[in-house]
């Protein structure tokens, strides 16, 4: 499973012209489900996202997680970051897992990042959306559960 993390002040997601998520400060989320995964992959990443200290203190160091600055989560899957770009021009989405699957492992992780205290929103699995956000920082990070 792969996650991309983009520490916002907001961010919002929109399908054909209607408001599906929308946060303030906190993380929108990228999430790419591969077809390998399982929950363990959802659990490693909810929990070291949960806790991973990429927002400032008051002495400007990134000392405090999502959770310390009561933030929130944005939710975007994202089928695109399972490509496979080593032959040819054109990518390869193999490695993806299929829609109920990635469906299924899309929902238990935002499940399990609600339980671990921080408000999720979302935008829809499978439809082409419009996101946008306002990078904080700018700070992004990639995470792979099997990394």
């Amino acid at each position: 499973m792969i996650a991309v993390l983009q520490r916002v002040t907001s961010g919002n997601v929109t399908i054909d012209d209607r408001l599906a998520g929308k946060i303030d400060q906190g993380l929108v989320i990228l999430l790419g489900v591969m077809g390998d995964d399982d929950e363990d992959d959802a659990d490693f990443l909810v929990k070291k996202i949960a806790g991973l200290r990429i927002f400032n203190d008051e002495n400007d160091k990134l000392n405090l997680s999502v959770k310390d600055v009561h933030g929130a989560a944005l939710v975007v899957s994202q089928f695109t970051l399972c490509a496979d770009t080593h032959k040819g021009r054109r990518p390869s989405f193999i490695r993806a897992a299929p829609p109920e699957k990635g469906l299924a492992l899309y929902e238990d992780f935002m499940k399990k990042l609600e339980g671990q205290g921080v408000p999720v929103q979302s935008g829809e699995f499978g439809a082409m959306m419009n996101v946008n956000i306002q990078n904080d920082g700018p700070v992004t990070i990639v995470l792979n559960s099997r990394d």
